[in-house]
């Protein structure tokens, strides 16, 4: 029997560390979300503030933790601003959930009043709440996107009950984050965030490490393609102002006092201004030389 060694006909394949590391766990995606849950606390506390009692609100988040779907359900009352909104291109489900007493308190400020709730709860909100709440719900979709970016949120549908919008699989597992809002006149109540673990993951998919400072190289502007990059630089000897009555008295053969400055601006297109120089001339041609800054 013929023995040889095999001999591998290039080398094997070496990938960065970003490509083989193994996708964050639950855990890890939790914690992802207690950091922007906290940031986006900092966030809706001035933005919620005109709507719901103005200076001295405060809004505090509560630690993400796992739940069921059915437990979920139960926590969330028979009367709520319920909102789904959908995550990325495909759409997956975020149930946010605001306070029915916190909205009808807002809609009597709207109107004049002291900001007061009626103690029972109506079975559903009345008409003159549905502007209310599709204002909180575009300031709760412009915070989350912030929050969350560059991953899109889109409102999907509402509805004051939860069982309107079926927004999850009585099945699924969810990760909840809650955040209290305590309003200037002491009031209290919930604004619930809740996701499943694929929406959770989609969130932050973009968020990745990203490899050290220490292994990166600036990019070198006299190496290709910057190099080859055509640029218009301008220099402007001259800028000055004169009325609209000097303006249109303009006619061939006016004279113009001007002064040329001592440091003359060389600029790019878009007004970025990269050196100074005095105006000379070199080879019969007006020049500019570059001085210090």
């Amino acid at each position: 029997m013929l023995e040889r060694k095999i001999v591998a006909e290039r080398a094997a394949a070496q990938h960065c560390a970003e490509l083989v590391r193994a996708a964050p766990g639950t855990a890890e995606l939790t914690a992802r979300l207690d950091a922007a849950a906290a940031k986006l606390a900092r966030a809706l506390t001035p933005a919620l503030a005109p709507l719901a009692g103005g200076k001295g609100l405060a809004v505090k988040p509560r630690a993400a933790r796992e739940v069921s779907g059915i437990e979920f359900d139960l926590l969330i009352p028979g009367l709520a601003a319920n909102t789904l909104f959908g995550v990325g291109a495909e759409a997956l489900p975020l149930l946010v959930s605001v306070d029915a007493r916190a909205v009808l308190r807002m809609v009597d400020r709207t109107f004049g009043g002291r900001g007061t709730a009626p103690d029972a709860l109506p079975a559903e909100f009345p008409g003159s709440a549905d502007l209310m709440i599709a204002r909180v719900e575009a300031l709760l979709c412009e915070q989350l996107g912030a929050a969350f970016a560059p991953c899109p949120l889109v409102p999907l549908r509402r509805g004051g009950a939860l069982e309107q919008l079926e927004p999850f699989s009585g099945e699924d597992n969810l990760v909840m984050v809650e955040w209290q809002v305590i309003e200037a006149g002491g009031e209290t109540w919930p604004l619930t965030l809740a996701l499943p673990a694929a929406t959770l993951g989609a969130l932050f998919a973009a968020c990745a490490p990203t490899a050290p400072a220490g292994t990166r190289r600036p990019a070198d502007p006299l190496a290709r393609p910057f190099a080859d990059l055509p640029l218009e630089l301008a220099a402007v000897l001259v800028d000055m102002r004169m009325s609209m009555k000097t303006l249109a008295a303009l006619a061939p053969g006016a004279l113009l006092p001007i002064a040329v400055a001592r440091q003359v601006p060389l600029r790019l297109a878009d007004g970025t201004t990269l050196a100074t120089g005095t105006v000379g001339a070199a080879e019969d041609r007006v020049a500019l030389q570059i001085t210090p800054s």
